[in-house]
């Protein structure tokens, strides 16, 4: 078995071209505005879609790319140097998708990534969170009860990423709450199901452009079929879940530290002070060195880890370093960044502004970076 390669082929190369252009076409003169006035972007989800930069894991038999993780991270830091929020709206029906496509039946992997997410182009959310249960995932509180051939669930998700525009949820619920972990079990519910409302959408500090609202569960009727993999074995897949949607996750914030570093660099080039342009003050051009440092480490991490989830190799703690250190040093390299630029980057007029709003929410979602130092130190002793 091969590793991680360094230089791109000619196809990975084209699509990494495809999708920067798609990005300073059609997201970065629009991205201001969106974030601005929490704008969800449908209608560059539609165009992402068309070009084949969305549902990329979906296979082709079911109407998707039939991508490679790897090539997901690909365009996730194209799309993330263009707006984490845009990009954030446009990658969550790949996180959605993921239980069905790590463990739904072949009728399942039809009609809901096939049907719904691919012919007719819908949107899908992950409900996993909880107002009393984040990075405790076994402590939802969230019920389904077997009633007949059915589940009837009650309870709620929050910080659910595009819950409004939804048509379809792919959703966790406690099956047999003396289990703990085991107990959970996970269900494709759609957005028509009597008893099942979105709240009003919450109102962020960065990343706008992302819809976050909450899921309400009051008695939704969800038929047996629509359980994914066996009764009980939900933690385990939203476990397989992060493994393969953190690298894309880490890309996104490698895209955000690109952008961080590419508009300092140019502003300390530009900007002078005491008779000289700014990056040749030891105190700036440092800062810069360890911005393209961290950026370029990053990548390699979020590389490494796509390659792990292409080639099967199940390793949580490949995943947890790429998105805890992609996460910190895009937080870092958007601090940095407002510092460089001084008083400016603390205007809206300027776009580091904006990093460094969008940026917070890595080391939060997908697990946050405590969480995933927790991983990291269990998989350490692990073998011990």
């Amino acid at each position: 078995m091969s590793g991680p390669q360094f230089q791109l082929n000619d196809e990975q190369e084209m699509l990494v071209r495809m999708t920067r252009d798609f990005v300073a076409d059609n997201i970065i003169p629009v991205a201001a505005e969106y974030d601005e006035k929490a704008i969800f972007p449908e209608d560059i989800f539609h165009k992402a879609r068309d070009l084949g930069i969305v549902n990329m894991l979906i296979p082709e038999e079911y109407g998707g790319v039939g991508a490679s993780a790897f090539e997901e991270t690909l365009v996730s830091e194209e799309l993330g140097y263009g707006c984490t929020g845009i990009s954030s709206s446009l990658g969550v029906n790949s996180l959605a998708t993921l239980p069905i496509l790590i463990a739904g039946d072949e009728q399942q992997k039809a009609y809901w990534l096939g049907e719904r997410a691919g012919e007719q182009g819908q949107f899908c959310s992950y409900g996993v969170t909880e107002a009393n249960a984040g990075s405790n995932v076994a402590g939802i509180q969230t019920r389904a009860d077997k009633r007949g051939a059915a589940y009837i669930i009650n309870g709620s998700k929050t910080f659910i990423t595009n819950a409004s525009h939804a048509d379809f949820y792919t959703i966790f619920a406690k099956t047999d709450p003396s289990a703990g972990h085991r107990g959970m079990t996970c269900f494709i519910v759609d957005r028509d199901s009597p008893g099942l409302s979105v709240g009003k959408k919450f109102d962020k500090l960065g990343q706008r452009a992302s819809d976050t609202a909450e899921i309400v569960f009051e008695n939704v009727e969800v038929p047996e079929e629509n359980i994914i993999g066996e009764i009980g074995q939900g933690f385990y897949i939203a476990m397989k879940v992060f493994d393969h949607s953190r690298p894309g996750v880490a890309a996104a914030a490698c895209g955000l530290q690109r952008r961080a570093l590419e508009e300092s660099v140019k502003y300390a080039g530009e900007r002078e002070a005491f008779g000289v342009p700014i990056y040749q003050h030891q105190a700036i051009g440092h800062k810069l060195a360890d911005m393209a440092i961290n950026y370029e480490a990053s990548r390699l991490l979020a590389w490494q880890s796509a390659w792990q989830v292409d080639a099967g190799i199940f390793n949580p703690r490949i995943p947890a370093y790429a998105k805890a250190f992609a996460a910190d040093m895009a937080t870092k390299a958007a601090v940095d960044a407002v510092q460089i630029f001084g008083g400016y980057g603390y205007m809206k007029e300027y776009p580091v502004e904006k990093l460094l709003r969008d940026v917070k929410i890595f080391q939060i979602y997908e697990g946050t970076s405590e969480i995933q130092r927790n991983i990291i130190v269990r998989e350490l002793y692990r073998s011990q």
